[in-house]
């Protein structure tokens, strides 16, 4: 007989606030002897393994030791069809997407290409120890359709939409005004609130969208408050001055956005690298998320994440990988390039709040914090191990290492699949696993 409960054993670290430093214990819990009690997809209990294996009736148990336990990572913005323009040399922004990006897109027309690379996306973010992410998709909807079919296949908690583009790009890689609402519609239909899966409402930015797509954007958000909204903010100097061409009656790029009602807390807007004050100010007024990309600005060469600045307006960021112009899957290694990108402009990034922010903190961003993001009883059951110790670098550094502390940094700057030992998707064994077959 099978069992029905599942008891992971090891050190657990489980976040309820964003930690202040390491001083601040009431922002989270620490065990180290802990356990992570699952059953039917959820969690049941987190905390002191005695305590819960108390609670366990005849579980299956796996054991950890010495490994640390938390709530997998969440990227909240990421391009599905870049998977294989990664690490494509030299260029800025726009030259980039004009030269490897929009011809590879072209290709997700195919849904047989779309399902395939769809297979391999989702077997790189569970081998890096992601277990949520919000997808661009690209303009086609078969493409949309493999992100999530992909997805509900293996009961991920997922979010995603097909790109929305009626200007400034190739021929075989845009809608129309109409054909993107109505495919959005259908596509808003057949997945949004369907098992694990969420849409986003996705007008790729304002250089690709002419004023009439953004009215049928604005009618999209209208009709679906439910859905996320993303979008692309004031990544290079060169794509705010061509937004400034093209919509000259704006304020600011970002008014672009607010003219057609596409900012609320629902709203993700990747980069926002180049703010004006009054941009700032509406940001904070309307409860809109910029997503801090460090791999991807950095690799672009497009500016410096004000995040300190943002975050003293009260303004809350997400962190996320950017894929492809972002270098890595690994959300270890966005925060590694993040932590860098804060010192260059004097701000810090303790270890305590970086592993915060990938796994709560993301989380709180999408409204998401009593699903996803944490051990706490009765969220869905993600669940990163991770392996402060997998290569020689790693494991050498340990050996001075004092705190936890020490270990999550070492993590955030060492860290890379190697360091994921395994991951739980909704209490299934997920890293190098075969794909089951999940109920929707």
């Amino acid at each position: 007989m099978t069992p029905k409960q599942t008891l992971l054993r090891g050190r657990t670290l489980n976040f309820s606030a964003e930690p202040t430093g390491p001083e601040d214990t009431a922002a989270y819990q620490y065990c180290e002897d802990g356990a992570v009690l699952i059953e039917g997809g959820l969690i049941v209990a987190s905390g002191d393994y005695t305590a819960v294996a108390a609670q366990a009736v005849q579980p299956q148990v796996i054991d950890h030791r010495p490994h640390l336990l938390m709530a997998g990572f969440i990227d909240t913005h990421i391009h599905f069809p870049q998977v294989q323009v990664i690490a494509s040399w030299g260029a800025q922004l726009l030259d980039w997407l004009n030269s490897y990006t929009f011809p590879e897109e072209t290709r997700f027309a195919s849904p047989d290409h779309s399902a395939a690379m769809a297979g391999k996306f989702y077997d790189l973010l569970l081998g890096h120890g992601t277990t949520t992410a919000v997808a661009y998709c690209s303009v086609h909807k078969a493409s949309a359709d493999a992100f999530f079919a992909e997805a509900a296949r293996r009961d991920m908690r997922m979010i995603g939409g097909k790109v929305m583009m009626d200007r400034n790009a190739p021929d075989g890689l845009m809608d129309t005004p109409q054909s993107g609402y109505d495919d959005t519609q259908a596509l808003i239909r057949d997945w949004h609130g369907k098992g694990r899966a969420s849409y986003a409402i996705t007008p790729r930015f304002a250089i690709t969208s002419t004023p009439a797509q953004m009215e049928m954007a604005q009618a999209l958000v209208a009709e679906n408050p439910d859905c996320y909204v993303q979008t692309h903010l004031s990544e290079n100097h060169a794509e705010i001055d061509f937004t400034r061409e093209l919509y000259p009656q704006a304020r600011d790029y970002l008014d672009v956005y607010e003219t057609y009602g596409l900012l609320g807390p629902k709203a993700l807007l990747g980069h926002a690298i180049h703010l004006t004050p009054r941009e700032i100010d509406a940001l904070a007024e309307t409860g809109a998320h910029p997503v801090f990309c460090p791999t991807s600005n950095l690799f672009l060469g497009s500016g410096l994440f004000d995040g300190a600045g943002l975050r003293a307006r009260g303004i809350g960021n997400a962190i996320a990988t950017d894929v492809g112009a972002g270098t890595s899957y690994s959300m270890l290694q966005t925060l590694n390039e993040g932590y860098k990108v804060l010192q260059l402009q004097g701000q810090s990034l303790h270890p305590l709040r970086a592993f915060h922010w990938i796994t709560r903190g993301n989380a709180v961003t999408l409204g998401l914090e009593g699903k996803i993001g944490t051990l706490d009883a009765g969220t869905e059951a993600d669940v990163v191990v991770l392996d402060a110790r997998a290569t020689p670098a790693m494991d050498l550094r340990m050996q001075r290492a004092g705190s936890l502390s020490d270990e999550l940094f070492i993590l955030q700057m060492l860290g890379d699949d190697r360091a994921v030992a395994q991951v739980y998707v909704a209490g299934r064994a997920s890293k190098g696993a075969p794909v089951l077959e999940a109920a929707i």
